[in-house]
């Protein structure tokens, strides 16, 4: 079965399956021990805030992963407004990436990211936590798959950040690695 993502800002059922289903990308996070997790997934009035901004701000962008005709997870593309101290803002910052639970590690998330990263051409930046070795390790081969090492990475206050472009001056996409 194929992988497509779908843009769901305009689709009223597919906001609702991801209503449905964001209990469950909190509760994934609550279990990284950062102090930060937990509040949220008691604070679920905050969520109607959260959803509204999705949907409703121009520079997000939300999508729904789907594997043949069920949705399978769910991704927050946004463009970023302020630039961190002293550098360029990215164009596009992977701000949410979901995939449930039973359709993890079958390469699902490596090509909903190969195709969220086909989609938007311009310069990418990704953060995990450093308390989250899944999801860095994830990225890290999702990223050394497809730019084929031309990334950068730093640590800084508890994150990783990977930087990348996804399309170069004459606007080529690097794509997968081939073999």
């Amino acid at each position: 079965m194929l992988v497509s993502i779908r843009d769901c800002k305009h689709l009223p059922k597919d906001r609702q399956w991801i209503e449905t289903v964001y209990g469950e990308y909190l509760e994934d996070l609550s279990q990284l021990n950062t102090g930060v997790f937990p509040v949220m997934v008691e604070d679920a009035p905050r969520n109607d805030e959260i959803f509204a901004n999705w949907f409703s701000n121009e520079l997000a962008h939300p999508l729904v992963i789907v594997k043949g005709t069920d949705s399978v997870g769910f991704a927050l593309v946004t463009r970023p407004r302020i630039a961190g101290s002293g550098e360029k803002s990215a164009d596009f910052l992977l701000s949410e990436f979901f995939i449930r639970r039973p359709f993890r590690r079958v390469g699902i998330g490596r090509e909903a990211a190969t195709l969220i990263f086909n989609r938007f051409a311009g310069e990418w930046e990704i953060i995990e936590y450093d308390r989250n070795p899944t999801a860095i390790a994830f990225w890290r081969g999702v990223l050394t798959h497809y730019t084929r090492g031309r990334f950068q990475e730093r640590v800084r206050n508890g994150e990783i950040r990977q930087r990348f472009k996804t399309a170069d001056a004459a606007g080529s996409k690097p794509g997968p690695a081939r073999g």
